[in-house]
Parts: structure tokens; C-alpha cells; sequence
């Protein structure tokens, strides 16, 4: 790890919103505080970027867990494990995400989150993802409908105790009984609430999205389909020009086919990328954990016992080198997709872009997207064989 109050990086091809520059990008107190071609002083620590490309660090706002280690074990070793992996994958800050469970068992989850997320060591936490407990049965993917249970301002009370303060986004089924009472609570308190593991139908997704609702969690999957009489969820995700949609960029989940659809329904300002990863990525392929079912990890695929699709296991420098190499998109719009559009998907400020005055979230990767060096907030927390 380097910490130093001021840094510049040298010899980059810096990705901004819309260009790719040859400049340098200077850092001071954890900001970026210019972007120019000027030569740096000799009192200035120096990182050069030997041509990688400068990337604005990724974020993920729909993770479960990574090397081993799942937001839903409540202790601090497992949560600073899944950020000092998430900084391998070029991930500089996300949400731990939950998932359907007893009630006692996420509420354990999201305070431990509350208690450690400033004491991790690798990428920042943001707050938390709820995914779960209120579901459909119909849709329930890899969720345990053991554990579903009615959405009320009282069950999300429960669920998140004293700690509403870090909850940052839920995902829910809006059809559900209760749903729009809780929902109308949920935006008041300026959470950002998506349709997720729901039977809703276009109608019933409308209807909601007009009250507030800004995303479609995991598009396509557990998610009333599009037909053309019943439009369904991802009808009514593709159709609003407000709404985000988060993509599992795997070819797997979602297949690249379906994946353009979506980019063209909504482009790279709306369309955020996640990883929705499990315990098991970063570790290869064998058997793990999810919840109370055993997952089985065979060529880079998440399955349960019974064959159900479960998660991935992909980074998010993956998710961005899968949409440069099987969608029409350039460089900085994979890149978008990545950073800048998941950070406004969830009213982030001043983060997720390469620019003056915005967080010094970074990322040095190579022409195939691998990660060489994650920066956040002006600090160096991974670098792979890389001189700094």
C-alpha cells in the first residue's frame, strides 16, 4: 500500500467520458486535481503508467460476496476479504448485497456492514444492497422462498434495525402485497428501490416506476419476460427512459444477443454493469456456499444442486472486457457502464469519472482489461508486478 498527499500519474492513456488522452493525472489528499500535459515537479511522487490505460475505478452495486466470502457472514475478516479481492477485479467501491434469509440473519449482515465498512482495507463500501426477503415465488432464481416473507415498513424496520442510514438500494418485488406502501416509505427516505424476483406485470411495473422506482435488478433474469401481449418487467425496464438496468455481463445469465437488445433499449448512460458475484468467484471452479444450498462453480458457470443458475463469478474489469469484445461499444462507454453510470444509478457525487475534483478512484489495466493497479482515494491497494 502507498499512501502519499500527492501523486501524479505518468504516461497513461487516460479514459475520460468521451476520449482516450495521453495526459497526466495529478492527485492530491486523495482528489484528482488536474489533467493536463504539464511536467510534474520534482517533489511529486511519481507512478508511471508505462501506456496502461487510466481508468476511473469500477463500481459494483450489485455484489454478494468474493474470495471465499459472502456479505452475509457477519464478521469483519469475511467483509474486508471480499474488498481486498473486489481490488483485484478493478472494483473501487460497491455495495454488499444481501440475500432472502431469516430476518435475524440480515439484520446481522447489515450491521456488521454498518460497524466495519469504514475499517475495510482494499475497496470502499458504499453502503448496503437489501436483495431480499420480498420476492415471488415464481421468481425466486437461487433466493430461498423458505424465507420470503411480506413487504411492510415493518419487515424492512426489522431487517435493518437501526442502520436504515447505510441502506442504499433494495430490490423487491412490486406486485407483492404491501409493496407500494413500502415502496413510497423506501423513496422518502431517499433509498433507491428496484424490481427484482417479481411476476409484475407491465401494468403493475409502470405503475410503480411512475411512484419512483429507478431500476430493474439483474435485467432478464427472475423477472417477468417480454411478450408481446404481456410486456412484463423487462417490458417496462426496456420502454422508461428513467429507469437503470443492471446487466450480469456473462453471455451465461444473459446472452450477448439479449445483452445488445438492452443496450439499445437503453444505452450506456442507463444500462450498469454488476457482477451479482458469489463467494466463490476469484477462487475457480469447485464447490461453495450460497445461502443455506451448496453452489457448484463448473468452467466459470454457478449452478445450485437442481441445475438453477446461480450469480457468477465474473469481475467487473470481466463484465467491461466482455461488453468491448460482444457488444457495439467503445472503450470509454464499457468503461461508463462500469463507473460513471452505476454511480449516478445510485445518486453518487463526484466519483466514477476521471476528472477535476472527483474522488481518485482508479484503475491501470492493460489492453486485455487486466488489472495492473487499483487506486482509492488517492491510495494504492493492489498492484501486480507493477513498479510503484
Amino acid at each position: 500500500m502507498v499512501v502519499n498527499s500527492k501523486i501524479v500519474l505518468l504516461n497513461g492513456n487516460v479514459i475520460l467520458e468521451n476520449e482516450i488522452v495521453s495526459k497526466n493525472v495529478y492527485i492530491c489528499n486523495g482528489k484528482i486535481v488536474e489533467i493536463s500535459s504539464r511536467k510534474p515537479n520534482d517533489e511529486t511522487y511519481f507512478i508511471d503508467a508505462k501506456g496502461m490505460y487510466v481508468s476511473p475505478g469500477f463500481i459494483d452495486v450489485h455484489t454478494h460476496g468474493r474470495g471465499g466470502c459472502d456479505t452475509m457472514y457477519d464478521n469483519y475478516e469475511d467483509l474486508n476479504t471480499i474488498t481486498k479481492y473486489a481490488v483485484k477485479s478493478g472494483t473501487t467501491s460497491f455495495l454488499p448485497t444481501t440475500i432472502t434469509m431469516p430476518v435475524e440473519d440480515i439484520k446481522k449482515a447489515v450491521e456488521n456492514v454498518a460497524i466495519n465498512m469504514d475499517k475495510v482495507e482494499g475497496a470502499k463500501i458504499l453502503g448496503v444492497h437489501i436483495e431480499g426477503p420480498f420476492f415471488c415465488e415464481k421468481y425466486k432464481g437461487a433466493q430461498p422462498s423458505e424465507f420470503m416473507i411480506p413487504p411492510s415498513i415493518e419487515n424492512f424496520g426489522a431487517i435493518v434495525g437501526r442502520h436504515i442510514d447505510i441502506v442504499k438500494k433494495i430490490s423487491l418485488a412490486p406486485e407483492l402485497d404491501g409493496s407500494k406502501r413500502l415502496i413510497e416509505f423506501l423513496i422518502n427516505q431517499g433509498i433507491i428501490v428496484s424490481m427484482a424476483h417479481t411476476n409484475a406485470t407491465y401494468d403493475e411495473a409502470k405503475k410503480v416506476i411512475d411512484m419512483g422506482v429507478n431500476s430493474g435488478t439483474h435485467t432478464f433474469n427472475a423477472m417477468s419476460p417480454l411478450n408481446h401481449r404481456n410486456p412484463g418487467v423487462v417490458g417496462a425496464v426496456l420502454e422508461n427512459d428513467d429507469v437503470y438496468a443492471e446487466l450480469i455481463l456473462d453471455g451465461v445469465l444473459v446472452s450477448y444477443p439479449a445483452a445488445r437488445i438492452l443496450l439499445k433499449a437503453k444505452g450506456v448512460d442507463k444500462l450498469v454493469l454488476i457482477t451479482d458475484s458469489l463467494e466463490a468467484a476469484g477462487l475457480g471452479d469447485g464447490e461453495f456456499k450460497l445461502a443455506n444450498h451448496a453452489l457448484f462453480v463448473n468452467d466459470g458457470v454457478a449452478t445450485l444442486s437442481d441445475g438453477t443458475l446461480a450469480g457468477s463469478v465474473l469481475g467487473m474489469n470481466d463484465a467491461v472486457r466482455n461488453a468491448i469484445e460482444n457488444l457495439p461499444v467503445t472503450m470509454c462507454e464499457a468503461v461508463k457502464m462500469a463507473s460513471k453510470t452505476p454511480a449516478e444509478s445510485i445518486g453518487l457525487k463526484n466519483t466514477g469519472q476521471i476528472k477535476e475534483g472527483f474522488q481518485a478512484d482508479i484503475v491501470l489495466f492493460d489492453e486485455d482489461i487486466n488489472v495492473k493497479m487499483t487506486m482509492v482515494d488517492g491510495v494504492v491497494k493492489y498492484s501486480e508486478n507493477f513498479e510503484i
